[in-house]
């Protein structure tokens, strides 16, 4: 059985900036269960369950990931249409935005499970408890690396968990300090974590290392993010997956190339009032086709709708623009279906993550699709190792290696460039071959060409998104807000 893909009921504590509402309440900071709690090995193995969990909001963060980009335009039935995404595609967003705030919240919520784990870390011995801390630790990296990545210093706690009333003497701490834990936590959970584990959707040690990788790169540390990508491609258990048409199909998930994703069932009990409730990958809904009618396919509310210049990105003759964009016009001319147009049509669908038929057994498909975000893809470890060994000036032979054999496997003709031409070509390729996963905002943003790319972008703002207002002010205003918001 997939780990997450059934839903867990574990007590934890009432989090500081994981509520359903705003209202102001006594509570005792100390939760009960911790009293009797983390006594036996089920009972660390459960709370592991229920950091994994707000895993399946993040669908959220990769959506938006693209339409904050030049990828992508957020679409919709209208310009009113989900408001708070309206604005971060026109980059007008400001510090009362419900995404964001639902970003903040649910990330934190990932963080609040994982430091309840080890605020009891030493409570009980049991055999494998170091696997268990492993993957705790590299859950609390990805959740922390999350909110780095969309609000730069941020409040932050180390092994314990937040406590309600804190906030007002609780700074934001600089991210500088924020990477060091989570290149801390990954270390850890890289010599700690298995290649391989028994059940499927668990962090494995080549996950560890890609994302610290990942980490290094967001720093400029290129020696460091070369070294540890390298030795994920050297030891694998990783390879390209050799038909790319099949890799964001339902039936060829957790494949050869998959890293680390994130598990989706369409297990019922979500609802518009609660997003973040929902088994399933609620992007795949929001990225689909309106009022579609036709083989194949799902309807949708489609939001997420790239744009003619990505498309145009793709050379001639590479394979994965027909996996990757979805023509609604010549599908329609071809196979007789129907579709309605929405707010932005551009005549482009994200086929990556669009709900196809036959996917869902239960469930709503717009809310409970069960299409697995391939949250790190071998073919990503291999551009950013190529962008880590050209940008630190290490090796352009290794780096184009790397960067070829994605090319190859798209169809594509070597690259034989170096210095700038061959950080452009990374560049590139990471484009085309990561198109509507989520990374292109913040590709721009670390390698200071968002200003240029993104209409709307002000350098000096929007590198970062603002601090919700509701938490500012629950924190009795201590926090400062982010630059120009």
């Amino acid at each position: 059985m997939r780990l997450i893909k059934t839903k867990y009921t574990v007590l934890f504590t009432l989090l500081l900036m994981y509520s359903c509402g705003d209202d102001f309440i006594d509570v005792d900071p100390q939760d009960p269960s911790s009293n009797t709690f983390f006594n036996t090995e089920a009972e660390y193995r459960s709370a592991l369950i229920a950091a994994y969990d707000p895993l399946h909001s993040t669908y959220l963060n990769v959506m938006l990931g693209e339409i904050a980009s030049d990828n992508t335009l957020a679409g919709g039935e209208s310009a009113t249409d989900v408001p708070g995404i309206q604005e971060i595609d026109d980059m007008i967003h400001t510090p009362v935005n419900q995404q964001l705030r639902d970003i903040w919240s649910w990330m934190y919520g990932g963080v609040n499970r994982a430091n309840f784990i080890m605020e009891f870390q030493d409570k009980a011995d049991f055999s494998g408890k170091n696997v268990v801390l492993a993957e705790t630790r590299f859950l609390r990296a990805y959740y922390y690396f999350e909110l780095v990545k969309w609000f730069g210093d941020i409040p932050f706690v180390v092994d314990r968990r937040f406590i309600l009333g804190e906030e007002f003497d609780l700074d934001r701490t600089p991210k500088q300090e924020v990477y060091a834990l989570i290149e801390e936590d990954l270390i850890f959970a890289s010599n700690n974590l298995p290649a391989v584990q028994s059940e499927i959707g668990r962090a494995t040690k080549g996950a560890a290392q890609a994302l610290l990788g990942k980490a290094y790169l967001f720093q400029n540390k290129y020696s460091e993010a070369a070294t540890v990508l390298e030795d994920v491609i050297a030891t694998g258990p990783y390879d390209l997956l050799t038909d790319y048409s099949t890799m964001f199909e339902n039936d060829n998930e957790n494949n050869i190339e998959s890293v680390f994703e994130v598990q989706y069932s369409d297990a019922q009990g979500a609802g518009f009032d609660c997003l973040q409730c929902s088994e399933g990958n609620v992007a795949v809904g929001f990225n689909g086709i309106r009022n579609y009618s036709g083989p194949e396919f799902e309807s949708g509310f489609s939001f997420n709708v790239p744009v003619q210049e990505v498309v145009d990105a793709f050379e001639d003759g590479d394979l994965r623009k027909d996996v990757a964009i979805l023509d609604i016009d010549a599908w329609a001319e071809d196979t007789g279906a129907t579709f309605a147009t929405g707010y932005e049509h551009t005549g482009y669908f994200n086929r990556k993550y669009i709900s196809r038929q036959g996917d869902l057994n239960t469930g709503d498909p717009n809310l409970t699709n069960p299409n697995n975000y391939r949250a790190i893809r071998f073919a990503d470890v291999l551009l950013m190792a190529a962008e880590a060994l050209n940008k630190g000036a290490i090796s352009d032979t290794r780096a184009q290696q790397y960067l070829n054999r994605v090319r190859n496997r798209a169809g594509l003709s070597n690259v034989s460039v170096t210095g700038t031409n061959l950080t452009n070509a990374i560049y590139k390729d990471r484009r085309v071959e990561l198109v509507g996963e989520g990374h292109r905002f913040f590709d721009l943003v670390r390698t200071g060409r968002a200003a240029q790319e993104i209409d709307g972008f002000v350098a000096g703002k929007h590198e970062v998104f603002p601090i919700p207002l509701i938490e500012i002010q629950l924190a009795g205003n201590r926090w400062q807000q982010n630059p120009q918001y």
